[in-house]
């Protein structure tokens, strides 16, 4: 079993010392100093490398896929850290399952062959984005990333970011900038378009890939954004695993067990899913092989995980929060909770999804409180209740528009609105302060401590709700949860919510 034996060590993670690794963990039987990028990646963090670099490394492990191999890309200040990490370990890094039962299952995964961090060099960038080598673009950017309005679906054009992209010889510094700059390039080649596929959680996030992309094409030149309309690809997907951010004690324990020094590891849990819509004019890896459904329609599968999965990670994150826990699992072990979830999911969102097929629902939500239950994946509800604004009208806003317009209950979903409007001020029931991490933050956080003196204040913030203020039917229903809130609490009030 792995761990049963431990390095003498610490022995530091890379390339030279895979030998050494084998001893104790998995390790690459593939020859790495042969694998071609086919694959240019933004956005490495622990879901990619536990995700669509771990399906790659599966591939890679059946002698397949060589010329696929991914080149990561930094673009934020905040990816200096990975930069440093991937030139240090040779782009390797462990990924641990985690089980319930407390076992591990750890590898070293061997598919990101290189990294680029685009403010020390945007040319070496462009120039791999623009090799004709380079077939897919892929993206976990974050559902913010995206740079467009879930009220409007408008790209927004003032950004200063791609204002500044968008000024005569600017240097690119965004992914809109360096991508759209290399498509130019290509296009001048006589070269065909990469394929952009979008991995973040998003419904339809591959028309929302070609919708910003274009705009922003458009906005620099509108027969470089007709080029990409007609001939560009941007397959739908839908990706699933939980898992949390890495910390030092993360490190340390990898470094306990396994006697290995990584300095960015991964932890996972066990579950992992990918729906891949079959669109790629110039090819990709195959992923069938290694565990992906490949699909002619993704949306039934994205429907579910956003607005089940993703959903509910938003209902336990702010109520837990305020209930006084602080990892997803202690909320999600408690049976009022419990109830509340299987309620929303029952209810509110189940009556708006397509049949799903191969899919049975009632497994699949059983299956998901289980996952959220899962003390081995130590995921915290800050993590959870990260860039609400972005999330929020992504993932749940969108089954209470359905509902209203079906007439249907939404106790459950306008019960999480006022939760997030109740943590949105910033101090919990223990009168302790909330480190609120959103790029709202400001504006949001102002309208919430309105909301005891003029409780309708946080609705009025039409970024993130739109007209939704205006419905007396969510207005009344999210008034009664935020009324609860403040007068009994966040456990009282989620019993109540969930109360048949």
């Amino acid at each position: 079993m792995q761990g049963q034996s431990v390095l003498s060590g610490p022995v530091r993670l890379c390339a030279a010392a895979i030998g050494q690794l084998a001893e104790v963990v998995s390790v690459p039987s593939y020859d790495r100093s042969g694998i071609e990028a086919g694959i240019v990646h933004f956005g490495v963090g622990g879901f990619h490398r536990a995700h669509q670099a771990m399906y790659l490394d599966r591939l890679l492990e059946l002698g397949e896929g060589r010329d696929w191999g991914i080149c990561g890309v930094g673009v934020l200040p905040s990816d200096r850290r990975m930069r440093d990490v991937m030139y240090e370990q040779d782009c390797l890094y462990t990924l641990s399952v985690t089980h319930p039962d407390g076992t591990w299952e750890t590898r070293v995964v061997g598919s990101i062959v290189e990294y680029l961090y685009a403010p020390d060099d945007p040319e070496a960038v462009l120039a791999k984005l623009a090799d004709e080598r380079t077939r897919i673009v892929s993206l976990t950017i974050t559902e913010g990333g995206y740079n467009f309005s879930a009220a409007t679906g408008e790209f927004d054009a003032h950004n200063p970011a791609v204002v500044a992209d968008l000024a005569p010889g600017a240097v690119p510094a965004t992914t809109f900038g360096l991508v759209v700059e290399a498509l130019a390039r290509r296009r001048e080649r006589g070269l065909a378009p990469f394929t952009i596929m979008s991995c973040d959680n998003i419904e339809g996030n591959g028309q929302i890939a070609r919708t910003v992309f274009t705009a922003f094409a458009r906005l620099r030149d509108p027969d470089l954004a007709d080029w990409i309309e007609h001939n560009g690809a941007f397959p739908d997907s839908m990706v699933d695993r939980i898992t949390p951010a890495s910390t030092a004690g993360t490190a340390a324990e990898v470094a306990q067990r396994y006697g290995i020094d990584d300095s960015w590891p991964v932890v996972t849990e066990p579950f992992t899913q990918w729906v891949l819509e079959d669109a790629f004019p110039l090819g990709r890896p195959a992923y069938e092989k290694v565990g992906v459904q490949t699909v002619a329609d993704v949306a039934p599968y994205e429907l579910m995980k956003l607005r089940l999965l993703n959903a509910s990670h938003q209902a336990l994150g702010y109520l837990g929060y305020l209930s006084g826990y602080r990892l997803v699992h202690e909320a999600a072990q408690d049976p009022v909770f419990e109830r509340f979830l299987l309620r929303y999911m029952d209810t509110e969102a189940t009556p708006t999804l397509r049949p799903v097929p191969g899919v049975d629902l009632d497994v699949y939500k059983r299956t998901l409180i289980e996952r959220f239950a899962n003390p081995a994946i130590g995921d915290t509800l800050a993590r959870l209740c990260a860039d609400s604004s972005d999330r929020i009208p992504k993932w749940l806003l969108p089954v209470v528009r359905r509902r209203l317009r079906d007439g249907g209950d939404i106790t459950c979903a306008a019960t999480v609105v006022a939760g997030w409007a109740r943590y949105a001020e910033g101090v919990d029931e223990q009168g302790e302060p909330i480190d609120i991490v959103d790029p709202l933050r400001e504006r949001l956080g102002a309208l919430a401590r309105k909301q005891h003196a003029k409780p309708t204040a946080f609705l009025t913030e039409r970024a993130v709700f739109g007209d939704l203020g205006d419905e007396p039917a969510f207005v009344a229903a999210y008034l009664a949860a935020l009324r609860s809130l403040h007068d009994n609490g966040a456990h009282t009030t989620v019993a109540a919510a969930s109360a048949d």
